[in-house]
């Protein structure tokens, strides 16, 4: 299991050893970068090294408090209690009728 912001990643392991005889070219790429597995020439899998996974889920995490954050600042600039406008025009009627007895 790999500690990912605290959390647990739960992923099916092979040992290094059982495949480094016939895939070592691999491993030793994917330590550098991700590595794409192609299937009938389709996309099926990336192999990359665990500091580079941490890097992308960490980063994921960022984007998304991120995202989090702008919709709860956008749904409070958004919002109005009931009676706003009510309680704003009172205080105006207030601040003129202050501004009158000056």
């Amino acid at each position: 299991m790999i500690k990912v912001s605290g959390k647990i990643a739960n992923m099916q392991r092979f040992s290094v050893k059982e495949i480094q005889n016939t895939h070592s070219e691999i491993l030793n790429q994917a330590a550098v970068e991700p590595v794409l597995l192609t299937e009938e020439s389709q996309p099926s899998y990336v192999i990359m090294s665990v500091e580079n996974y941490e890097q992308l889920i960490n980063r994921l995490t960022q984007l998304e408090d991120l995202i989090i954050g702008q919709q709860a600042e956008t749904a409070l600039s958004n919002s109005r209690m009931v009676g706003t406008e009510n309680f704003m025009a009172e205080l105006k009627r207030l601040a003129a009728l202050d501004d009158n007895s000056l």
